[in-house]
């Protein structure tokens, strides 16, 4: 019984994020876990590294590994004790008090309607000719520098990050949500929040976010092949190029520093016949890229549309697939 009112909860969650969005007024959990992180990185780096003379540069090394590693494990469980607390105590007033509250969760936990409304703010942007406008509307959904992006630069970034965000924002946290509810949802977001705050490769983070950064591409791994598979499926649906999809997927898989991040960027490519990826600034530094994707023809702003539906097919695929199978489980 409690497994159907997990995947209920789920699916009403889901639902309620299409709807309604993350209400901008409400305290997000996922800021809690963030200001966690902050404070266990002070207290962890002070306890643990701030002692290491500056000649003993790989002893402190060493220490930044295992103070990142501490510090995830106790994200992770408080992230995940602190909800399964919570709803057993919820369940003990009564089931529908815990099904709201686990519902309430899930909703927060998913960031379909935030992704796709983000959006298209870009694609307004380009549609009004306001390029300026375009590049600070993509600057609150990427990390690359958009000041000087062209009006393609804008859309392919934007197209780019709902690509990859659908497994990141949307398909994994459904996943984890199916199976553990919202605990291992939280669990989850706090994996990929660490990933987000602590896994720059930068003097800082180096080997401080080592921990937090592999980890992310361990839990990240399966739901975003999974992702991927399903995309292609949802790009036959929607009418766009599955035959491509399939084909730049094989190829482009893996053109990504990250095991993770090509998967569903390398299927949305194919998908739109665009190509996508290649050199980006960051921080006022030029990383070379590879070109994901052929450019069958040019990148437009209705692509950045086309992404955002292509998300969202995927989406309620995996969620009638796997919700029905873990239904007919229990």
């Amino acid at each position: 019984m409690n497994g159907k009112m997990t995947i209920m909860a789920c699916i009403t969650g889901f639902l309620l994020d299409c709807m309604f969005g993350d209400p901008v007024w409400m305290y997000h959990p996922i800021r809690v876990i963030g200001n966690l992180i902050s404070v266990l990185e002070k207290g962890l780096r002070k306890l643990l590294c701030s002692q290491i003379p500056a000649s003993e540069q790989e002893k402190k090394n060493r220490r930044e590994v295992l103070a990142g590693g501490i510090l995830w494990i106790l994200t992770v469980s408080l992230s995940f004790l602190v909800p399964a607390v919570l709803l057993f105590a919820a369940r003990k007033i009564h089931p529908a008090v815990r099904f709201l509250l686990e519902t309430f969760w899930c909703y927060q936990i998913f960031a379909a309607r935030c992704l796709v409304g983000e959006s298209k703010k870009v694609y307004q942007k380009l549609k009004e000719d306001d390029l300026p406008g375009a590049r600070k509307a993509v600057s609150m959904i990427v990390g690359r520098d958009t000041e000087n992006l062209t009006a393609e630069g804008v859309t392919k970034a934007a197209v780019e990050t709902v690509a990859e965000n659908t497994s990141d924002g949307v398909t994994a946290p459904l996943l984890f949500l199916l199976i553990g509810g919202a605990p291992l949802g939280f669990l989850y977001k706090a994996v990929n929040t660490m990933d987000s705050m602590l896994g720059y490769k930068n003097e800082k983070y180096l080997y401080f976010g080592r921990i937090p950064a592999k980890m992310d591409d361990v839990f990240n791994y399966i739901p975003a092949r999974l992702t991927a598979w399903f995309m292609i499926v949802a790009a036959f649906l929607t009418g766009m190029d599955g035959k491509n999809a399939w084909k730049i997927y094989l190829r482009d898989k893996r053109k990504h520093a990250s095991p993770n991040s090509a998967q569903s960027e390398a299927v949305c490519a194919g998908a739109l016949d665009v190509q996508l990826a290649g050199d980006a600034v960051y921080f006022g530094k030029v990383y070379k890229k590879d070109y994901i994707g052929d450019a069958i023809r040019k990148i437009e702003p209705e692509d950045i549309l086309r992404a955002g539906k292509l998300m969202y097919m995927t989406t309620i695929l995996m969620m009638v697939v796997f919700g029905g199978l873990l239904l007919w489980i229990y």
